[in-house]
């Protein structure tokens, strides 16, 4: 098996032990326009979760600063939106954990046939 598919296959399966790092390092070092492709697809599919988080960060922010309104709000039998968006942020964000991951793999297999 030639060593650029292990090392592309490899890109992919990094999300396991080193998401970002492994892809960086190999898109600089690697001369090979099929590895770097791969390391850049592995690279972009790692960095979903980080960005999908920062803006999970902004929501949970805004979410604890109306916090005292929603638990007066609670108490009245009031429910509003911002109640339940930390439930449906940490929702959505497991369910594209979990199909990024799965998605890697499936890349990483597809690279080693």
């Amino acid at each position: 098996m030639p060593n650029s598919k292990i090392l592309s296959a490899l890109c992919y399966f990094s999300v396991f032990f080193s998401p970002l790092l492994l892809p960086v390092i190999v898109y600089f070092v690697t001369d090979d326009y099929e590895v770097k492709t791969h390391a850049k697809r592995s690279l972009i599919s790692h960095l979903c979760p980080v960005i999908v988080m920062v803006a999970g960060f902004l929501l949970f922010s805004f979410s604890i600063v109306s916090f005292e309104n929603r638990l007066m709000g609670m108490m009245t039998g009031d429910i509003n939106f911002w109640s339940f968006t930390p439930f449906l942020f940490m929702l959505i964000y497991g369910v594209l954990f979990l199909a990024i991951i799965i998605w890697n793999v499936y890349q990483g297999v597809k690279v080693l046939k």
